[in-house]
C-alpha cells in the first residue's frame, strides 16, 4: 500500500439530502477527505449506471452514490430506482470482473453531518487499502 497514495473519488450525491448532508459537515469543519470529488445531481434516481461504469472506467478509484433515506425522497420514488439501478450496476460489475467494492451506495439526509463524514472516510479508507485504479491501469497505460 502507497502511504502517498490519495485516491480520486467521486460522489454523486442528491441535491435535497446527501449534498445538503456534506454543506452541513463542510460548515460544522468535520474531517472530509480532500479525495472526494462531488457531482450534485436533484436526486439520486438520477444517477444513470453508465455515469458511474464511465466515472470508473475513466480513472476514478472510486465511486460513491448518496440519496435520500428510502421512504424519504423529494421526488417520493427517485432512491428506489436507485437501489434497483445500484443492484443490476453491482450484477453487471462481476460479470465485467471488475471490482465492486471501489462503488458504493449510501442513504444520507439533510441532517447527518456525522453519517456523511463517516462514509466518506471508511470508503476513502478501504480505497487507499485496495490501491490506484487498476482497470485505468490496463487500459489506459
Amino acid at each position: 500500500m502507497d502511504k502517498d497514495f490519495t485516491p480520486t473519488i467521486i460522489g454523486f450525491l442528491c441535491n435535497w439530502c446527501s449534498y445538503t448532508g456534506a454543506d452541513l459537515a463542510g460548515t460544522a469543519r468535520m474531517h472530509i477527505p480532500p479525495s472526494i470529488r462531488i457531482i450534485r445531481v436533484m436526486c439520486s434516481g438520477r444517477i444513470d449506471p453508465l455515469f458511474v461504469l464511465r466515472t470508473y472506467l475513466k480513472g476514478a478509484d472510486g465511486v460513491m452514490m448518496m440519496g435520500c433515506h428510502p421512504g424519504d425522497c423529494h421526488y417520493q420514488k427517485g432512491n428506489y430506482s436507485t437501489r434497483r439501478r445500484y443492484v443490476m450496476l453491482d450484477t453487471i460489475l462481476k460479470t465485467l470482473g471488475l471490482d465492486e467494492k471501489r462503488i458504493g451506495l449510501w442513504w444520507v439526509s439533510a441532517s447527518e453531518a456525522p453519517r456523511y463524514e463517516k462514509v466518506t472516510n471508511e470508503f476513502t479508507e478501504s480505497i487507499k487499502k485496495m490501491g490506484p485504479n487498476p482497470v485505468f491501469k490496463e487500459i489506459f497505460i
